[in-house]
């Protein structure tokens, strides 16, 4: 049948799609699923590549890559997933084009102790940046981690994050606020290791 109620499928949670599009191959399940993340994916690809044009244009390559790779591969965590398929995108396509990508705030919270990269080093050097934050993230107590992600990675506002977590938006803004003051401590000890 070519028509499809629309409105029942969006009902169902991520996991329920994947296994829908597994069982019946129909591309519809994943039409929905990355319809959900398509403002994730863009806004991704909008904050490295810093065009609108290319940004549509490597969404469309995402979208393509999720359909294969879903042909291919065992994918449960979509949203971490796209992420990171995103992030790698934007590398990729900045190192081809020669271009050097810059990150003036990192998941716009403001690290003074992460290392000075000017605009003439190479993106690999900028990748380890980002590994680097992305494993002292980790490092975070959960309630601090949970706030830091979802705000800064997901971009939703305090009251989001409170709806999400169940905390209330001073336990919001206060693990924000020392998650923040960690990922420092924690960066500023990935340097002090680093020069020794």
């Amino acid at each position: 049948m070519f028509f499809f109620n629309r409105k029942n499928i969006k009902k169902l949670d991520d996991h329920e799609l994947i296994e829908k599009y597994r069982q019946s191959g129909s591309s519809k399940y994943l039409e929905v699923l990355f319809e959900r993340y398509f403002h994730l994916v863009f806004g991704v690809c909008l904050k490295y590549l810093k065009n609108e044009y290319e940004s549509n244009e490597a969404v469309l390559a995402i979208y393509e890559r999720l359909l294969k790779d879903f042909e291919e591969k065992e994918i449960d965590n979509i949203n971490a997933w796209l992420y990171v398929v995103t992030r790698n995108y934007c590398f990729t396509y900045l190192r081809t084009k020669g271009r050097a990508l810059k990150r003036e705030n990192e998941y716009e919270v403001e690290i003074k102790s992460a290392p000075e990269v000017d605009d003439s080093e190479d993106i690999e050097v900028k990748e380890k940046q980002l590994t680097k934050l992305e494993q002292a993230i980790e490092k975070l107590k959960s309630e601090q981690k949970q706030c830091i992600v979802l705000f800064y990675i997901k971009q939703y506002c305090y009251k989001e994050v409170s709806e999400q977590t169940g905390f209330s938006m001073n336990e919001v803004k206060s693990h924000i606020q020392n998650g923040k003051r960690n990922l420092k401590m924690i960066l500023s000890q990935y340097n002090e290791f680093a020069t020794r």
